[in-house]
C-alpha cells in the first residue's frame, strides 16, 4: 500500500499581509466593472476606497445605510 503525502494548502504561496492596490490597479477595476454595468459591484469597491472601511464594517452595512428613498446619499455617518 503506497502512502500518500499531502502537501500543505500554502505552499510556495505568499501568506500575510499583501501589497496595497497601485492607482492604476483600482482605476483598472473601476473601469472594468463600469463598462460590463456591474453597478452591485462597483459600488461597494467605491464605498470600500472612499469611505476607508474595514471588509468587516462593509459587511454589515444595510441599503438603508447609504440610499435615501430612490436615491444614494452623499454623506451618511458609520459608527465603527
Amino acid at each position: 500500500m503506497a502512502i500518500q503525502i499531502k502537501t500543505p494548502w500554502n505552499k510556495d504561496r505568499i501568506i500575510g499581509q499583501k501589497k496595497p492596490l497601485q492607482i492604476s490597479h483600482i482605476w483598472g477595476i473601476r473601469i472594468r466593472l463600469e463598462l460590463e454595468g456591474r453597478t452591485r459591484d462597483l459600488a461597494p469597491f467605491n464605498l470600500d476606497l472612499d469611505s476607508k472601511l474595514r471588509g468587516c464594517d462593509l459587511v454589515k452595512l444595510k441599503v438603508s445605510d447609504v440610499v435615501c428613498g430612490r436615491s444614494a446619499l452623499r454623506r451618511t455617518h458609520i459608527v465603527q
